[in-house]
């Protein structure tokens, strides 16, 4: 392990807590409404997908009720 050679006060680990910065950062830059749109449609996209995706899928796994008839080859009739 990393040792520090010389040894930190107590009282400078107490005051880092209550240490409060004078300088603000700067403030956020607002989105175009070209940006807003793109995500909303990235957003719709991404739903569109996931709902396609269990409208396609959701057949597939389904349990049929009903037994379905069984094709039976020419070659297992036996004539």
């Amino acid at each position: 392990m990393f040792r520090r050679r010389e040894p930190v006060p107590f009282a400078f680990i107490a005051e880092a807590d209550k240490f409060r910065s004078n300088v603000a950062p700067p403030p956020r830059r607002r989105a175009s409404a070209g940006q807003i749109a793109g995500r909303w449609l990235m957003g719709l996209t991404v739903v569109a997908g996931i709902v396609g995706a269990l409208l396609v899928g959701t057949p597939a796994l389904s349990q049929d009720q009903s037994p379905t008839t069984t094709q039976h080859s020419e070659a297992s009739n036996g004539r």
